[in-house]
């Protein structure tokens, strides 16, 4: 027992002492108390709203003897390039061998409604001839594309259930923050019902790969399979859509994106109701603001979207933006960094009267601009309804005026091949990314339905004349129906 006076005479230590044992206690608590003592539960109940998705794709390889010399040896670059034989060619015109086959690719998928539409990635179902669904009961069934949306990344698929399906329910990915707990369910490596837990490491990452990035970056693991695959809050709700990770070898090291749910919703219900996606459209170049550039314009941080180029007759040059403005907000958002401006906007009805605040040579200015219809690049031949595209391994697109100012064909009318498939008759006729088509047939192609018709014209087997434009130079040529 100690006494009043040793008490007294030894305050600090036993103060200090007793202050550290009630400090590990509450940090202990605390700890217990926000850490989940188990996602079994979560698992049990969301699982069921996960889908795996089994997509096949029919395609041509080139046989392993097809560019060889008789003797077995590669054509030499030299003798390529002299008798004019596109690369993967056999010489003198002889049909190279070919060989179909199947290739098939594994992803995830998450249950939006009672009647069987799921969402997934893009690239899970791009391009493929056959996607099949398989639900956690084993039911497989097969499913139709509604749309896709290539720029974000998502795309909406539909199957006829027997039975009303388990829903997994929209969060609010606005309200997440940095630190918070989040679950991902998934099929990676084909592992079917793989969950996962982390928590949000990061929010508005981007990673360059899409014009409309706004990731949330999460540590809990992601690998290939885990793509179209929900990301889940602590209540349930459903905050992303899993879609890329960050590694070197191809298998998780912590860095995981998902897809906001607020975007996703969008696309979703566009695809859902049109099949495509309508975006808004404001007309400007933009850049980051470096601490260099802030000093400049006479920012007092590094923040907002610097105007480089303002589109003649756009929205922003009828609204009164100017080159050199910074925009700082958006419809009384901030913009904290440049690559927010691009979605916001996107995200906004076509027509919307929006609030658009500039900082011009140090001033701060209102501006209110109305948003006009993003013409979209790419518009897929296959999408519109013709397999002769596919084909002939070609992937063509409209040729907007924006299309058509940056590859300096503002005079041009034709469709852009926007995808050659290596191996396809295509690209043994050596057709690249980027030729602009003029004519099939000999008829003149102004616009993708043209394209699209003028191929479902052609007979299957018949060889098709293209005249096509590459730079400063015109010329024909002739894919092989064979």
């Amino acid at each position: 027992m100690i006494s009043q006076h040793q008490y007294r005479r030894f305050p600090a230590p036993v103060a200090l002492f007793s202050m550290a044992i009630l400090s590990i206690f509450l940090f202990s608590g605390f700890a217990w108390a926000s850490t989940p003592p188990s996602f079994a539960d979560l698992a049990e109940n969301l699982g069921p709203t996960v889908v795996n998705i089994y997509t096949t794709q029919t395609v041509k390889a080139r046989s392993p003897h097809g560019n060889q010399f008789g003797n077995g040896k590669e054509i030499p670059e030299q003798f390529r390039r002299f008798f004019g034989i596109p690369e993967g060619n056999a010489p003198h015109g002889q049909t190279q061998p070919q060989r179909k086959m199947k290739r098939t690719s594994l992803g995830s998928g998450v249950i939006i409604s009672k009647d069987g539409f799921i969402v997934t990635n893009n690239h899970v179902v791009e391009n493929a001839d056959e996607i099949k669904i398989r639900l956690t009961n084993l039911e497989e069934y097969d499913a139709k594309l509604i749309g896709r949306d290539p720029k974000t990344d998502l795309a909406l698929i539909k199957i006829e259930p027997k039975n009303d399906l388990p829903v997994a329910k929209f969060g609010d990915s606005e309200k997440l923050r940095v630190g918070d707990w989040v679950l991902a369910i998934g099929n990676p490596f084909g592992l079917e019902q793989t969950v996962t837990a982390g928590i949000v490491s990061a929010k508005g990452r981007t990673l360059g790969t899409t014009p409309y990035e706004n990731f949330i970056q999460t540590d809990a693991s992601i690998n290939p399979g885990n793509s179209g695959g929900p990301l889940f809050d602590l209540k349930g709700r459903m905050v992303g859509i899993n879609t890329a990770i960050y590694s070197r070898g191809g298998g998780n090291i912590g860095i995981g994106f998902a897809i906001p749910v607020k975007m996703a919703k969008n696309v979703i219900n566009q695809l859902k109701e049109h099949g495509t996606v309508v975006r808004g459209w404001l007309g400007v170049m933009i850049q980051q603001v470096t601490p260099e550039l802030a000093k400049q314009f006479n920012l007092e941080h590094p923040i907002g979207a610097l105007v480089g180029e303002v589109a003649p007759d756009s929205p922003a040059d009828k609204g009164g933006i100017k080159d050199g403005d910074v925009i700082i907000a958006f419809q009384d958002h901030e913009i904290t960094q440049m690559s927010m401006l691009p979605s916001m906007v996107a995200q906004t009805p076509v027509g919307t009267e929006a609030k658009v605040t500039v900082v011009r040579q140090g001033k701060k200015k209102n501006l209110t601009i109305k948003i006009a219809k993003l013409q979209e690049e790419a518009v897929a031949a296959n999408q519109s309804g013709t397999d002769a595209g596919r084909e002939l391994g070609l992937t063509a697109q409209e040729l907007t005026p924006e299309l058509a100012k940056s590859l300096d064909l503002e005079d041009e009318k034709g469709v852009i091949v926007a995808d050659v498939e290596p191996g396809s008759p295509a690209a043994e006729t050596g057709i690249h990314r980027g030729d602009l088509i003029l004519e099939i047939n000999r008829n003149q192609i102004k616009e993708i339905k043209d394209y699209s018709s003028a191929l479902k014209k052609s007979k299957k087997g018949d060889s098709i004349l293209l005249w096509i434009k590459r730079g400063d130079h015109k010329r024909f040529v002739v894919i092989s129906g064979e």
